[in-house]
Formats: structure tokens, C-alpha cells, sequence
């Protein structure tokens, strides 16, 4: 699930290339491991995506409440957890139930009295609601992926799908940043993104995705372009709010774990938002059971 690239920069010179040669080596190791573990699904997979959730919400305390703060981290993982098992069982709503209790549970657990009048805070003042946000934001990253997965005839299909259009919307969106330039997407929440590769990276995302779609034997490639087209500016719109997030927290990267990306967090906030719309798309015409179908198959 980790994206090769965290794109659409305009960047400067001397350390740029030093920092995109260590992107580079991260990608070549991360994204072979995406895949096996992809191909592999089973437990092995399930277990992947709650890991990678798991990080994305120490990640998501740690910034919003400046700490590792338990009150959220605890019943967060444990409801990860138990989601997990939950989908490995083939029950999607209790998965689904059972992160809802969990964001409810860390948001009640840092509530709090300040200044003599009821509020929700951690620590250091921030609301309690953007723990329990953290909570559902990581646990799309687990639910999304896996339902797509568990979909026995169109799942491996609709991941491979999903990775190529959010890889080659970073990558082409990087590379056309650096070399068209010009204006700024949204220069007050990130101060590097062009309009220039934005399309670029829309371009890229499509044409990825419908060789994909073109290679498995999926008809109505124009339907699938859409699609496409749709999942590519989510992602790009996903980036953009964890750069808010980042913005709102005075924090550069979401931590310093991944050599050149900074965190898992920065590397999969545009797989997380495309996912939970191609995971939406799906279940909306074919339900739970079968939603990368309803995702490809038009």
C-alpha cells in the first residue's frame, strides 16, 4: 500500500537529489513487499493493513497531541485489532462497528474539564475529536483495502488497479511539478504543489490505471477511465488534507520513519482517501461482498 513517490513538488537543488535518491531506495524495497504481500492475501494481508494502520494512528496522536498519548492509543489498536480478526471472519459490519467504539472510546477517554467549562482536550489543549478522528482515518486504511481484497473474483485486480493509479498519480505529479512549474495548487496548506502537476499526475493516474483495467480483460475502458479519473483527484485531495493536518499541527513530516518519505502517514494519505472511495463506489452497486466488481465491472 505504501506509494513509490509523495509528488507534485516543486523542488530546489543540492539536497533535493540526495533526498530523492533515499525515496527512490524506499520505494524499491516497500513497493515489491506491497505486492507479495498483495498477491499472498489471507491473513498475511490482513495483518499488513492493520500494522500500517496502526502506525498511521501513533503517527496521527503524535501529532495532534504532541505525545504518544495511551488514552487513544489503547483502545485505537485495540479496536484495529479486533477489526481485523472481525474481517478475517467475513463480518464487515462488526469491523466497522467495532472502530466506531473504539474512536468513541478514545474521544471520551481524553475528555476533560478546561477553564470550568465542558470540553473535549488532550494534553495540550487539542480537541478530543481529532482523536477519535485519528482512529476512523487509520481505520479506513485497514477496512478499505481488505473489503476490496476479500471480493473472492476482483480483488486482486481492484488493488493492482488502485496501486497504479495512486503510484503513477505521485510519480507523474512530481516529475511534471519539477519540470513545468508554474502556479501553486493551494500555496497556503503546501507550499510545492503546481497545477501543472496536478494534471500531470491526473494524466498519469489514468492512463496507469486503464492499462490495468486493459491488461485483466475489463470491458467498457471508458467507464473505467472515469473512475480512474475520480480516484486520481481523490488521492491528490487526500495528500492536500494531511498537508492541512501537518499545517495545523506546525509539523513538516508525520515522523521521520521511512528514509527520505518521513512517515507512513505522508506516503499513504492518498492510497487511504482513493480507497475508501473505490471501496464506497463498489459497495455501492454490489454491496459488502463483491465491491471491487462493483468498482471495474460496468
Amino acid at each position: 500500500m505504501t506509494t513509490p513517490d509523495h509528488a507534485n513538488e516543486s523542488h530546489g537543488q543540492g539536497g533535493r537529489a540526495g533526498n530523492l535518491t533515499l525515496r527512490a531506495a524506499s520505494a524499491a524495497v516497500l513497493a515489491p513487499v506491497t505486492l507479495a504481500v498483495t498477491f499472498a492475501d489471507g491473513w498475511i494481508f490482513l495483518a499488513l493493513c492493520a500494522l500500517a494502520a496502526g502506525i498511521v494512528l501513533w503517527e496521527w496522536t503524535a501529532l495532534a497531541s504532541d505525545r504518544n498519548d495511551p488514552r487513544v492509543l489503547a483502545p485505537g489498536w485495540a479496536a484495529l485489532f479486533t477489526a481485523m480478526i472481525c474481517l478475517g471472519f467475513r463480518l464487515p459490519a462488526a469491523a466497522w462497528a467495532v472502530l466506531a467504539l473504539g474512536a468513541i472510546l478514545a474521544g471520551v477517554l481524553v475528555a476533560g474539564r478546561h477553564g470550568g467549562t465542558r470540553t473535549l482536550v488532550l494534553g495540550n489543549g487539542t480537541s478530543a475529536r481529532w482523536s477519535g478522528a485519528g482512529v476512523l482515518y487509520a481505520g479506513v486504511l485497514l477496512l478499505a483495502p481488505a473489503l476490496l481484497r476479500g471480493d473472492p473474483e476482483w480483488g486482486l485486480t481492484a488493488l493492482l488497479f488502485l496501486f497504479a493509479n495512486v503510484w503513477a498519480t505521485d510519480i507523474f505529479a512530481y516529475f511534471c511539478g519539477r519540470a513545468v512549474g508554474g502556479p501553486l495548487l493551494w500555496p497556503t496548506v503546501s507550499p510545492r504543489k503546481t497545477w501543472s502537476g496536478a494534471a500531470g499526475g491526473l494524466v498519469g493516474g489514468v492512463a496507469a490505471s486503464v492499462a490495468v483495467a486493459y491488461a485483466s480483460g475489463i470491458g467498457r475502458l471508458g467507464i473505467v477511465g472515469v473512475m480512474a479519473l475520480v480516484l486520481s483527484v481523490l488521492a491528490q485531495a487526500g495528500d492536500l488534507f494531511e498537508s492541512a493536518v501537518k499545517r495545523r499541527f506546525g509539523a513538516k513530516d508525520a515522523s521521520h520513519l521511512i528514509p527520505g518519505h518521513g512517515g507512513l502517514m505522508d506516503r499513504l494519505d492518498g492510497f487511504l482517501v482513493a480507497a475508501l472511495a473505490a471501496l464506497l463506489i463498489g459497495m455501492i452497486r454490489y454491496g459488502t461482498a463483491a465491491p471491487a466488481r462493483g468498482l471495474l465491472i460496468w
